[in-house]
């Protein structure tokens, strides 16, 4: 399933099975995909050795059992701490991934492991893309893969090529008044939308927007959606991907919507 097709109504992995699992680790990635979920959905960072590497926040801290920056660790010190120490799902009293040897992984290991699963990939700083772009030419997955920033410097370098490329937080600013209007843009630079329903606490108007990028072409992907029935609403509304940290009740609503 391609995350750029209309037609589709996929149930996008959000760092994986993560509401069960922790996120952004192949316990969480292997989960959702035994699940059924249609793609996987993660970040990249830059490490101080210049590794892509998958965490979404700038700090090891909420994640891991280390304390820092991305960037003040080289690949071989981050992988040396723990990704599953600080995930519970019962408000801290267990933590049962702790101590099983979970890693930050490396760009290049999810490319290995997941050789054929559809991706989107949030590029969350401009000195990732280069070695981003080399990874994804190198193992063929230029195809399967959606590449999404909130920083528009960090997914304007992709355009113009055979990556498939999401709107950057400046890309929805510009379309939404026009949205608003009812107006259909007469093109757009990208061929997703992922957005959320708020941004900042201020709602997001995303039926609007993805009936203005459907009229030329471009699918929109809302996240992070756990609720089954927000994810119907959303789908009868037009939109088609579901970004989700928990997958299995997503999935279940789409049988159940007939989708």
């Amino acid at each position: 399933m391609l995350l750029t097709d209309l037609s589709a109504h996929p149930v996008i992995a959000h760092r994986g099975n993560s509401a069960h699992a922790p996120e952004n680790t192949f316990p969480a990635y292997d989960e959702a995909l035994t699940l059924g979920a249609d793609a996987l959905e993660f970040d990249v960072r830059l490490t101080r050795d210049g590794v892509p590497v998958v965490i979404h926040d700038p700090s090891v801290d909420r994640t891991t059992n280390g304390h820092g920056f991305v960037t003040s660790f080289d690949l071989a010190e981050l992988r040396r701490l723990d990704a599953g120490a600080r995930f519970s799902v019962d408000g801290g009293r267990t933590f049962p991934f702790r101590g099983q040897g979970l890693v930050v992984p490396a760009l290049e290991e999810m490319l290995t492991r997941y050789r054929h699963t559809p991706l989107l990939i949030e590029v969350k700083i401009p000195h990732a893309v280069e070695a981003t772009r080399r990874l994804l030419e190198r193992f063929g997955a230029m195809e399967r893969t959606l590449v999404d920033s909130t920083d528009h410097a960090a997914v304007a370098p992709f355009r113009g090529g055979s990556l498939a490329t999401g709107a950057s937080l400046a890309d929805v600013l510009r379309l939404i008044p026009s949205a608003l209007m009812g107006c259909a843009p007469r093109s757009l630079p990208y061929v997703a939308l992922c957005i959320p329903r708020r941004y900042n606490g201020i709602p997001v108007p995303v039926s609007r927007l993805a009936r203005a990028a459907r009229a030329v072409g471009s699918v929109t992907h809302v996240w992070t959606v756990n609720d089954p029935k927000a994810a119907r609403r959303l789908w009868r509304q037009g939109i088609q991907g579901i970004i989700t940290d928990d997958p299995g009740p997503m999935l279940q609503a789409r049988v159940e919507g007939g989708l």
